[in-house]
């Protein structure tokens, strides 16, 4: 994560300064409301935001902690323990190792995918794409995009409007076949019906596993929507077997907490972030990098 695409801290300066004075000053009560409110601004949510500071007021006493920059150190080692309590690791033993991604319109899905082809690719895997959103067009046209910027194979459907599982199948056939370590498939992010668009998803991995297991389903979500845009993914994490998450335009922002929120609200790790519109600007997720940068 590039120190000059992350903002985050900013928010925390405020309270914890910069270094220098600020930093040797002693903690007192409008310390603990200054704090109160980076957290609520930096998108932890009132619930998780009571808790870190509950946590952080009995350590202080515990601890007798009274100058800035302990307690700054404190709330960067309880971030990381909370984050850190999700394992982020993406499960690609499988050969090939098939990755559905799953998400709303709008929420950079197929941009995602495009991105995570480059980053598998630079660490030296063989990828294909599969273009199963067969209902809308333009989404085949911009996964053959993204396809051929990130320089890896890509399977469309043979005729608009195909079955998105015959597209998915073709495509995990084709990673078998050619010797692909990963196969990432597109999938629809609506129907006429959530409950369609459901069974169509459930029709694509039954048909994928016909011939591979499924190692990994990402749901994609917009940091910037925040609680919103968890709540319009609600269904995808019901009824999609999703395994982990993707947390896309977390660059010059102040939505750090929204990844500590979203896990413990879903239960689900973030393995994947984004932080900018470039190829390269989709990275792994680690907590101990994600925690000091946040703090600054």
């Amino acid at each position: 994560m590039a120190e000059r695409s992350w903002s985050l801290a900013n928010v925390f300066r405020g309270v914890f300064g910069n270094g220098g004075d600020r930093e040797e000053a002693l903690v007192d009560d409008d310390t603990w409301d200054e704090l109160e409110i980076a957290l609520i601004s930096a998108d932890f949510g009132p619930d998780i935001a009571e808790s870190i500071l509950g946590r952080l007021r009995e350590q202080a006493d515990r601890h007798r902690v009274t100058r800035v920059s302990e307690l700054r150190l404190m709330l960067r080692e309880a971030l990381e323990e909370r984050l850190a309590a999700y394992d982020p690791t993406l499960r690609l033993s499988e050969s090939p190792a098939v990755i559905l991604v799953v998400g709303v319109n709008g929420v950079g899905k197929t941009t995602t995918i495009g991105k995570l082809a480059n980053y598998l690719g630079s660490l030296g895997k063989r990828v294909v794409l599969g273009a199963a959103d067969t209902f809308r067009a333009a989404a085949v046209e911009q996964l053959a995009t993204w396809a051929e910027r990130a320089r890896v194979d890509i399977v469309r459907p043979e005729q608009q409007g195909q079955d998105p599982a015959s597209v998915a199948f073709q495509t995990v056939a084709r990673a078998s076949n050619e010797g692909h370590d990963i196969a990432i498939i597109d999938t629809a992010g609506r129907l006429q019906t959530k409950g369609g668009l459901m069974d169509e998803l459930s029709k694509v991995r039954r048909v994928i596993e016909k011939q591979a297991p499924v190692a990994e389903v990402l749901l994609v979500l917009d940091a910037t929507t925040g609680q919103n845009g968890l709540t319009q993914a609600e269904a995808f994490i019901e009824h999609a077997g999703v395994t982990g998450l993707v947390l896309t335009k977390l660059d010059g922002s102040a939505k750090g907490g929204f990844v500590l929120a979203v896990q413990e609200k879903t239960g689900l790790p973030v393995k994947l972030v984004g932080q900018g519109e470039g190829i390269g600007d989709l990275t792994g997720f680690t907590p101990h990098v994600f925690a000091a940068q946040l703090i600054g």
